[in-house]
């Protein structure tokens, strides 16, 4: 095998990363004194106020006799329940994603003759260039899908003549256009990437103009084409729940402070994905479904409660799965008592657990889900509630749905690049100044040595 340079790690490299860490870890201690809210929250997790957005809210407290009491979670799109927004285009049968879009960028539902205006412009965008895909998705395919999207934004710079136009006019056609084409520079990358890679055949499939976002996504991945109505209308409701969370979640506070240096959409929405890209932010419904893969081998009865249980503390005890100490999908930064995400998930979950034949699986995952909180507030200090969060139930229905696990992060940037967009035009309209925090030097003063004096 050719020696590979760019991969290598040298015994000097791993001296002077040695080096580089002495110089950079700070005294913990000194985060208290000056009074630095660590991830920019506090000890009880709420975030320190760095802007206003009037695009989501996400509530997890009431006001009780002039306190805050843990409240069940509630997500607004716009001042619009989720729950609302959910069972309207569910009881009148109608794909959410499309509308759910308009709502985020103009602030309003559209009616039936705007939304029908606006589909159509979407499915007028999902278009690539010419020779893209031979060009740009072909060429050095990734074994990350997430860094396969980013690059292939990047590169859709260079097909625009006015890229770096930051009129709101030109960046709304921009965030149409990225909308629009994020499940084709997904999927095509990783069927490229298995076509090279793992041998398998290549096809790329055309979208048709008639379907949705979800039935899109269904109809270009899978060989056939194939899908039955409730794969795609359970996946429609997946990317509108991920679609925007508050604006002080770590990819669309990325979308501000990139933004507000008043670079082109491109690069904003890059380093976005790079944000969500992270396993502590949009890599976790992975590590769920991993985890699961594991207990169903570990535990012999999945309807034993003591076993099922044991298993969960072997994971909090480190002494199972990736022994990180960590029951993935339960837990989050605001929610306490819900996620409203994941409440309104569940109730779709259990019916395509039924259409696959899946259904002892679902029996373990609402186990799961009731046994976690009470061990994990039995075993640790807590500041606040704990319950399941919307990755929890997301990895099994992409799971159900087959698709692969290196498709779940772009899935996730998928249904977010609304919410990004949105971002992009509130922090534009807004005219704001570049987003600067401070960091406060706690370094001492030295006197220069010359280089012969070193040691």
């Amino acid at each position: 095998m050719e020696h590979n340079i760019f991969s290598e790690i040298t015994p000097e490299i791993v001296r002077l990363a040695k080096m580089s860490e002495r110089a950079d870890i700070i005294d913990t201690e000194l985060f208290t004194k000056y009074n630095v809210k660590r991830g920019l929250r506090d000890l009880n997790g709420k975030g320190v106020l760095a802007g206003l957005t009037n695009i989501s809210d996400v509530r997890a407290k009431d006001i009780v006799n002039g306190e805050e009491v843990p409240a069940h979670g509630r997500l607004f799109y716009r001042g619009y329940d989720i729950k609302d927004l959910v069972n309207g285009f569910t009881i009148d049968n109608r794909f959410g994603f499309e509308e759910i879009t308009y709502l985020l960028l103009f602030d309003q539902l559209p009616n039936e003759k705007e939304l029908d205006s606006f589909t159509r412009l979407l499915a007028k965008y999902r278009s690539l260039p010419t020779s893209f895909v031979r060009d740009i998705i072909m060429k050095a395919p990734s074994s990350d899908m997430m860094n396969t999207l980013a690059r292939s934004v990047l590169t859709l710079y260079s097909y625009d003549d006015r890229a770096d136009d930051v009129s709101l006019p030109n960046v709304l056609r921009q965030c149409l256009q990225l909308i629009s084409l994020f499940p084709l520079l997904s999927i095509y990358g990783y069927q490229a990437y298995c076509h090279y890679h793992d041998g398998k055949s290549l096809y790329i499939h055309q979208p048709d103009p008639a379907l949705s976002t979800a039935e899109n996504i269904l109809r270009i991945l899978r060989p056939d084409s194939s899908y039955t109505p409730l794969e795609a209308k359970l996946l429609d409701i997946a990317l509108v729940l991920h679609m925007e969370h508050g604006g002080g979640n770590n990819s669309s506070f990325t979308t501000h402070v990139v933004t507000s240096s008043l670079t082109d959409t491109y690069s904003v929405i890059a380093a976005a994905i790079g944000s969500l890209k992270g396993p502590r932010h949009g890599g976790a419904n992975i590590k769920v479904v991993r985890m699961f893969e594991e207990m169903k081998q570990e535990v012999k009865d999945w309807t034993d409660e003591d076993e099922v249980g044991n298993y969960l503390k072997r994971l909090l005890h480190k002494e199972a799965f990736d022994h990180a100490g960590l029951i993935y999908g339960v837990g989050h930064a605001i929610y306490s008592k819900s996620d409203p995400r994941a409440v309104i998930l569940k109730s779709f979950v259990e019916k395509l657990s039924v259409e696959k034949g899946l259904e002892k699986e679902f029996a373990l995952y609402s186990l799961v889900e009731r046994l976690a909180p009470v061990i994990i507030s039995g075993e640790r200090q807590m500041y606040k509630g704990v319950s399941i969060n919307v990755d929890f139930y997301s990895g099994f229905v992409y799971h159900m749905l087959g698709l692969p696990m290196e498709l779940y992060p772009p899935i996730f940037a998928i249904a977010r690049i609304a919410g990004w967009s949105a971002h992009r035009m509130e922090e534009l309209a807004n005219n704001g100044k570049i987003i600067r925090p401070a960091y406060k030097p706690i370094c001492p003063e030295r006197d220069y040595m010359t280089i012969d004096s070193r040691s």
